[in-house]
């Protein structure tokens, strides 16, 4: 899986200088050269909420790829690989950009964490009405005047206006011409391995993985489990399970080979709370513990 684009990078490939202050940015699409830039498949390390108001193009995502000729709104997030090609010149309309560090408690809240702006595996496309396009344009006119003002409290009355959009994007029914590849089994298969293979590699012993279960898989896939393992089971033969300990095992095993961290760092990498844990699951898939790992492949670590 290729390395993120980071925003920097985004910047870059548009021709734009990249402003290395604020956690949040906005622009309009006809300033920033969307018309004559495609963006290759890849995920990228940022949040982008963008409304097309005129200009056509294909966006991709997951396994899904839709033909947009009308107004559109999309959301998009670090977890999913997207791409865009336009079809025509003259676009305009809307964008925003985001990390993580603009993301709070109140903005992820239990409703909005099912929004198409965090989910995965779900619809990150609509078609908003007239009245819709008429009340967005609106709220991003006015995350223009709110960025650019000496309001202290901007960046709070900015999270406001991100909720509102996706709020009214739930209220929108997703588009139903979406290209779908294989059967549905397939897909959420595709999905859930796109998913497990995006939380590696583990660069850093802080770095800790973010979904260790089925379940956890699951509910961000917006499935039940007995449905991704039904669905994993009948395409590849594994349960969630196997996958998720296999592709788990493969991380370990190149951490104790490739890296000097100690066991507690790799077990906490990989989502064990205790070292302990780790030792028998890693047994338990091996028939060895990670020490005797390192001493079969030659590595001590002092």
């Amino acid at each position: 899986m290729s390395k993120k684009e980071s925003i920097a990078e985004f910047y870059t490939r548009h021709g734009q200088e990249y402003p290395k202050a604020g956690q949040f940015n906005i622009y309009r699409r006809e300033e920033f050269a969307c018309d004559s830039t495609a963006l290759p498949p890849n995920r990228r390390d940022f949040y982008k909420i963008s409304m097309i108001t005129k200009g056509t193009g294909i966006i991709s995502y997951a396994d899904k790829a839709i033909n947009i000729d009308k107004p559109t709104i999309t959301f998009l997030n670090p977890l999913i690989p997207y791409s865009w090609e336009p079809t025509s010149q003259d676009q305009a309309g809307y964008f925003c950009l985001f990390t993580e560090d603009f993301i709070n408690q109140n903005l992820k809240s239990e409703s909005l964490s099912q929004s198409p702006l965090f989910k995965v595996g779900g619809n990150h496309i609509f078609f908003p009405s007239e009245e819709s396009i008429l009340l967005l344009k609106g709220i991003f006119e006015s995350m223009f005047r709110e960025l650019n003002s000496g309001y202290t409290n901007k960046y709070d009355l900015l999270r406001s206006y991100v909720q509102i959009i996706m709020h009214e994007a739930m209220k929108i029914q997703p588009p139903e011409t979406f290209y779908q590849h294989g059967n549905a089994s397939e897909r959420i298969s595709t999905l859930f391995l796109e998913l497990l293979e995006r939380q590696y590699p583990i660069d850093a012993p802080s770095q800790t993985l973010k979904l260790n279960t089925a379940n956890e898989f699951a509910l961000q896939l917006n499935v039940h489990t007995n449905t991704l393992n039904r669905a994993l089971k009948e395409s590849t033969g594994k349960t969630t399970t196997e996958w998720i300990a296999e592709r788990m095992i493969k991380e370990a095993k190149a951490l104790l080979q490739f890296s000097n961290w100690d066991i507690a760092e790799i077990a906490y990498s990989l989502g064990f709370e205790h070292s302990s844990n780790f030792i028998i699951f890693f047994k338990k898939q091996t028939d060895s513990t990670p020490l005797q790992f390192r001493k079969e492949i030659g590595i001590s670590i002092v």
